[in-house]
């Protein structure tokens, strides 16, 4: 007798010929196999395997529905770390928030892993360079907590005008010091917003219903945009020097790593504020404690910090400080939020589906052909960023050609757009919100594509358009079985180097001994060269070289080897972040 079962959605429909056999003695092709469900129809009996999610805290009911009942769903404690190692072992996505570490061996130990999913923003507790070396996704929830985020800088600013903190913890000592807590009003106050994004836009837009002069300092963003959200563009000198609260909302990159420090305090009014609820380190703690206790400036409100949890840290208990424990993505609605968003990224995973939320690879429908391209345009489109000398893109323009031309290569635009903001935002860029991020920056994105190509079987090519009218041009392509990612054009010179986790460009005029006075700036700075590359305009004699280096070169040494070379341009590229 033959029983025929036909599934739903994306099955298939199977033939299984039911006998007096084992399970496992049923020839695999012959398995009733699909995305979701492996079922085997035996004796009239219907034995089904679900793919299994661990979740490894705790996560809202909300989460749980939006799974749905095509999953095995366990549970463990991801804090305690023999638990998770002996329940991720099997399972096919584990979900978190932030107490669990899925580091290199936790992804080891979890043989059939596809998907880890942070119910939240911030990665810090995932390796993701040890889960795309092993083909695992990971996803977030980046616009979760923006709202959260928002509020929380608001309710800061407030309370620091307002003295609410202490006044209340004076009130809980049984004290009546009214006239100690007099505070100030926003109105006709000037804020400073260092990072006019998405959650710096969300609290210029709220702070202006308080009759706030609003400022702001972001190198990426169009005098355009920033009237648009009633914010005027201003230099962070002048920010820091107008500005009676600051509030920081930049990405934690090399560059902006105490952004905020004794040189930024001894600048600002000796009444100001400053708010940081964006990333631990972009405000030196130590020179923060310095400059409330000197008092070169009035107070502070600090949500995050260099090491969570933060203990022993100096300016905590002093009294012109509110403190908050990492609260900026602590509300019901976040929570609820993220959960949601990163269960409907595991579905669509384990379905095959384009993931719009990884932040590592682009997930199912892309076509095979195509798929090496998408870490090469997003690397291209980094590059891009850090050959932009911090102005404002307005058009950024990816051009596919080649034999991949014919095929859908969206992939390939949103990949590239995720690297343009990735160094340029405070959250996780991720393909679904890069076309978000870039709207609302006023930047124009266009996707072209020719068959026709000059040098290579295929090509990408990511062209800025900045604020100044300015073209950057970056061009790469992915050679050979292994798919080495090659740089080929920058700018009209042409290249064929590979990239590297640590770059330099440079143009300049060529002359004898400017390779020379490089090598020996990075050799006195113990910086190892590579390999090098030298492309060279003989109409100009002007001249742009792409040095590979073996670790990341500080400023100062970008800087004096610009002046040896009178450098038109210099660009440090880290890539290994």
């Amino acid at each position: 007798m033959v029983n025929r079962c036909k599934t739903h959605g994306p099955y298939r429909e199977c033939v299984v010929d039911v006998r007096e056999v084992d399970f496992y003695e049923i020839p695999a092709r012959q398995r009733i196999v699909s995305n979701f469900y492996r079922r085997i129809l035996i004796r009239n009996t219907l034995v089904t395997e679900k793919p299994v999610v661990l979740l490894a805290e705790q996560l809202s009911p909300a989460t749980v529905d939006a799974l749905g009942p095509d999953f095995e769903i366990r549970q463990t404690d991801g804090s305690d770390r023999d638990q998770l190692l002996t329940a991720i072992t099997d399972v096919d996505a584990i979900l978190v928030r932030s107490a669990t570490q899925v580091d290199a061996e936790a992804i080891g130990a979890a043989s059939k892993l596809k998907v880890i999913a942070r119910a939240g923003v911030g990665l810090d507790n995932v390796d993701i360079k040890a889960a795309t070396a092993a083909g695992v996704m990971v996803v977030n929830a980046p616009t979760s907590n923006i709202i959260s985020a928002a509020e929380l800088t608001v309710g800061h600013i407030l309370g620091l005008a307002r003295n609410i903190s202490a006044a209340d913890a004076s009130m809980k000592a049984g004290e009546w010091k009214r006239a100690e807590y007099s505070g100030t009003e926003l109105y006709e106050k000037t804020i400073g917003i260092i990072g006019l994004g998405r959650i710096g836009a969300l609290v210029a837009e709220r702070l202006r219903a308080f009759g706030t002069d609003i400022i702001a300092y972001d190198p990426f963003v169009t005098s355009v945009r920033a009237s648009q959200l009633g914010a005027q563009l201003v230099d962070l000198d002048e920010l820091l020097e107008r500005s009676d609260f600051v509030t920081i909302h930049m990405p934690r990159t090399p560059d902006t790593m105490g952004m905020l420090n004794a040189e930024s305090f001894k600048k600002m009014k000796k009444t100001a504020c400053v708010v940081n609820v964006a990333r631990g380190g972009l405000i030196d703690e130590a020179d923060l404690d310095v400059a409330l206790r000197a008092g070169e400036i009035a107070g502070a409100a600090v949500d995050v910090f260099v090491k969570e949890p933060a203990k022993n840290v100096p300016f905590v208990g002093l009294k012109n400080v509110v403190a908050t424990p990492h609260l900026g993505a602590s509300t019901t609605e976040a929570q609820e939020k993220a959960g949601i968003a990163v269960a409907r990224s595991v579905r669509l995973a384990l379905e095959g589906d384009l993931v719009p939320d990884a932040v590592n690879i682009a997930g199912g429908s892309i076509d095979k052909d195509v798929r090496p391209g998408v870490p090469l345009a997003e690397k291209l489109g980094r590059i891009l960023t850090a050959l932009s000398k911090d102005e404002a893109l307005t058009r950024v323009e990816v051009k596919v050609a080649g034999e991949i031309a014919t095929k859908d290569v969206t992939s390939l635009k949103l990949s590239a757009l995720k690297g343009v903001f990735t160094d340029v935002v405070s959250d996780k860029v991720s393909y679904v919100n890069a076309p978000v991020i870039a709207e609302q920056r006023g930047v124009k994105v266009e996707l072209e594509t020719t068959a026709e190509t000059e040098y290579f079987r295929n090509e990408t090519i990511v062209t800025g358009t900045l604020s100044t009218g300015e073209n950057i041009v970056v061009g790469g392509t992915v050679t050979g079985p292994k798919h080495i990612l090659k740089l080929t054009n920058i700018n009209g010179y042409d290249f064929e180097t590979p990239i590297t986790d640590y770059m330099l460009v440079l143009e300049y005029e060529d002359r004898p001994g400017m390779i020379a006075a490089m090598g020996t700036l990075l050799g006195t700075a113990s910086i190892n060269i590579a390999g090098m590359q030298v492309s060279r305009d003989e109409n100009t004699n002007r001249a742009v070289s792409v040095l590979a280096l073996d670790s990341a070169a500080p400023a100062e040494v970008i800087e004096s080897i610009k002046k040896v070379v009178s450098a038109s341009r210099a660009a440090h590229i880290n890539l290994a972040d």
